[in-house]
């Protein structure tokens, strides 16, 4: 009885796998070096195949393992790089089915109990082949165990005995291993050597697609031959004989390039009703959201590279009215939109892919890109400002124009410093001194030197108790000082004990006596509040300054966060080092 029953479809990435090395596409550097390797009779115990996904590294390493096997269609060949194909070992091994030549996926068996099996059969010669060969595939997973027990075996292993792992994370192999192996590195396939391979199996199918669909193909693939073949398999099946550019993109879920583009225009036009409108009319076609911001991206860097350097718009994937496009929009956008744009659009994507609703996320990226289209650089609008001036404004305000004209600068930020400017100028002071303050601190009884209430706060700075000295400045209205004596009216919150607390430290700390009272009435504002009124009057005169005030009409909502005085930080620039305090507990 015949057997009638049809043949089972196999899918183009097995149907057209590679079984010599000159079938290997984009490898010759390889290639070469196992040819002469072979040639020389040169061949290491052990090969490690590294690579992104689908650039042949298992398809490598049986066309290695049927090289060394094949014994040609006389049954008299040796090891050879160009296996013949019709002995029983070349069939065997191509079909998985040789006794000798055994796989093994390290991703579902990674424990040291598998590697004790290929210890305790590697003594034992092949059965019917030249050599036993071990294809151990995404060799990374193993245990570190496993990796341990396999290292005496590789790096010693018998004559009859070949090793050939594969990896697509080499970082993850441990160094002992790859010391052991002859490492190949297998790259991406590039985009002409892919297309001309799409080419011939579309012509062996007998299939009719345009160069603009395997130009989508191949940039989809991202250098992986398997998954081009793939996606080809796939757009045969889904154009029925004759696929167009239009149907492999409906197929990817990819938005029209060119409506990319005019979206991209109206974009950095900073016409945003006319983006909303595109969005949609794509989104409505069955373009993904996620996917048309993904092309932004992919074409704001596109962009920034031919930009600098116009040559690499000669791309095979891109048509040529692309390149005419982006070569246009290349010389109309600075890079700072560019940049910009990018760094808004990995905030987007992703935005887009944590959103409930991927739509809505991108028509607000559109909106935010759009209303910063126009929007002029730091340094663009610090010069625009400048020139607009009458005339020239340093520090904020003419040359001896009273004490608060320094207090605004070029470099005007927002919030004041933690100490106002009277606590500053107290401690700059008493330090460009020759370290007056500290001479006071250490003279016993010398209350004198304690002239005003300041240098009673200086003093708990520099002892460094930051609880008590937080409380002086918040909690305490001083009503009346004088040097050994202070009265003060506290605020609501303040500690029941702080005026003994601050009798008593001061006493350790100076060596006299100190009479801290507290009284009902007649305290000043605290220290807290006396440096808010003076930030902010600093803030109010530096918004009469004009070019602050253009910098608040340029920027609506703005606000002043720190403000800057050159003088005392000149003045502090200037101060020596101080060494560090002895430590106790340092060994000498």
């Amino acid at each position: 009885m015949s057997d009638t029953a049809p043949k089972a479809y196999q899918v183009l990435a097995r149907k057209y796998r590679p079984e010599t090395f000159a079938d290997l596409v984009g490898q010759d550097a390889m290639v070469r070096t196992l040819k002469n390797a072979f040639a020389a009779d040169r061949i290491a115990q052990a090969f490690i195949m590294t690579g992104i996904r689908g650039t042949g590294k298992t398809t490598t390493a049986r066309i290695i393992a049927k090289g060394l096997n094949c014994v040609g269609p006389d049954g008299k060949g040796g090891p050879t790089t160009e296996p013949c194909g019709q002995c029983d070992q070349c069939k065997s091994i191509m079909e998985g089915r040789h006794v000798d030549v055994m796989e093994m996926d390290a991703a579902s068996r990674t424990g040291v109990d598998d590697i004790r099996e290929i210890i305790a059969s590697v003594a034992y010669r092949a059965t019917s082949a030249r050599y036993k060969i071990y294809i151990i595939d995404e060799v990374h997973m193993l245990s570190n165990n496993a990796f341990n027990a396999l290292l005496k075996t590789l790096e010693e292993p018998p004559a009859h005995v070949k090793f050939i792992f594969a990896t697509t994370e080499i970082r993850k192999v441990p160094v002992t291993v790859l010391s052991r192996c002859q490492r190949f590195d297998l790259k991406r396939i590039e985009p002409e050597a892919q297309i001309a391979l799409l080419q011939k199996i579309a012509k062996a199918e007998g299939a009719n697609i345009s160069e603009d669909a395997l130009a989508l193909i191949t940039r989809a693939a991202e250098g992986s031959a398997r998954d081009a073949t793939s996606l080809l398999d796939q757009a045969i099946s889904h154009g029925a004989g004759e696929t167009t550019a239009d149907q492999v993109r409906a197929m990817l879920g990819l938005a029209d390039r060119g409506r990319v583009l005019d979206l991209f225009d109206m974009v950095v036009r900073g016409d945003a009703a006319a983006a909303l409108t595109e969005l949609s009319n794509q989104y409505a076609d069955g373009a993904d959201p996620m996917a048309v911001l993904r092309d932004f991206a992919e074409i704001t860097h596109w962009l920034s590279v031919i930009k600098i350097t116009p040559e690499a718009a000669e791309d095979p994937t891109i048509p040529p009215d692309e390149r005419r496009r982006g070569l246009d929009m290349a010389g109309r956008l600075p890079m700072r939109v560019l940049t910009r744009m990018w760094q808004m659009l990995l905030k987007a994507l992703e935005e887009v892919s944590l959103a409930p609703n991927a739509m809505m996320a991108a028509e607000m990226a559109v909106i935010r890109l759009t209303h910063v289209a126009d929007l002029p650089d730091p340094e663009s609008l610090i010069r625009k400002l400048q020139s607009s001036q009458p005339g020239p404004v340093v520090g904020g305000a003419p040359a001896g124009g009273g004490g608060g004209g320094g207090m605004v600068h070029a470099s005007t930020r927002l919030s004041a410093p933690a100490m106002g400017p009277v606590h500053g100028a107290t401690m700059m002071h008493g330090a460009a001194q020759g370290g007056q303050a500290t001479a006071v601190a250490l003279a016993p009884g010398a209350l004198e030197s304690y002239v005003s209430f300041d240098h009673v706060v200086d003093l708990i700075r520099e002892r460094r108790d930051m609880k008590l000295l937080v409380e002086v400045e918040t909690t305490l209205r001083l009503a009346k000082y004088a040097p050994g004596r202070i009265e003060f009216e506290p605020t609501a919150d303040a500690p029941r004990d702080l005026a003994s607390r601050l009798a008593t430290r001061l006493q350790g700390w100076t060596g006299a006596r100190w009479a801290v009272t507290v009284v009902n009435a007649g305290g000043k504002a605290t220290l807290a509040e006396e440096q808010d009124k003076e930030r902010l009057a600093a803030e109010a005169k530096a918004m009469e300054n004009p070019l602050v005030q253009a910098v608040i009409a340029a920027f609506p909502g703005a606000k002043i966060s720190a403000m800057r005085q050159p003088e005392l930080e000149a003045a502090f620039e200037a101060l020596p080092e101080v060494e560090d305090e002895w430590d106790p507990f340092e060994e000498g």
